[in-house]
């Protein structure tokens, strides 16, 4: 299972989008080895459209943005249930480290009030940080696969190590 933007980059904010339309070099070991890629939903583009800035998690996770975020899951739980009992083996989750939604070992917090102010962008971007955990979306999918007793590993792409490869960290 993998975060929307692995397959489909046009749904990151403008100009997070690094890598043309699909992430092959983050996915490409496992279609390799044959493993179905699954697509889950994005939650910013569903809750927000296209024409959304760059937001934190805590602007992301109030209720009414959670509950959003389980109703788009019912159907992904509806279908990996299904798959499991049918007798496919679920290996993973890949998540997008540094999203406030996708994030699984880091996630982007920093929120210091509503500034769109166009000049002071990069000063805004400077406050940012990355902090440990999941971002909303991801901590609220593990809970899910959690209730439904389905055990899965969780891995993120860190679009560049420190030689400039990509790589997946479970």
């Amino acid at each position: 299972m993998v975060c929307h933007c692995l397959l489909n980059v046009q749904t990151k904010v403008y100009p997070l989008a690094r890598y043309p339309g699909v992430f092959i070099e983050a996915l490409k070991e496992h279609w390799e080895k044959g493993h179905g890629l699954f697509q889950l939903p994005c939650p910013e583009i569903t809750y927000l459209g296209m024409n959304r800035w760059g937001m934190t998690r805590e602007q992301y996770d109030h209720p009414n943005f959670r509950r959003h975020c389980e109703r788009l899951l019912e159907p992904v739980m509806d279908q990996l249930v299904a798959l499991h009992r049918a007798g496919c083996d679920i290996v993973g989750v890949v998540g997008m480290d540094g999203s406030p939604n996708c994030g699984v070992h880091w996630t982007c917090e920093g929120f210091e009030g509503g500034d769109l102010d166009v000049a002071r962008a990069q000063e805004n971007l400077s406050r940012l940080r990355l902090t440990p955990g999941f971002g909303v979306f991801m901590g609220i999918f593990k809970q899910k696969l959690i209730q439904e007793a389905l055990e899965v590993s969780f891995g993120a792409v860190k679009e560049q190590g420190e030689h400039g490869e990509t790589f997946i960290e479970w």
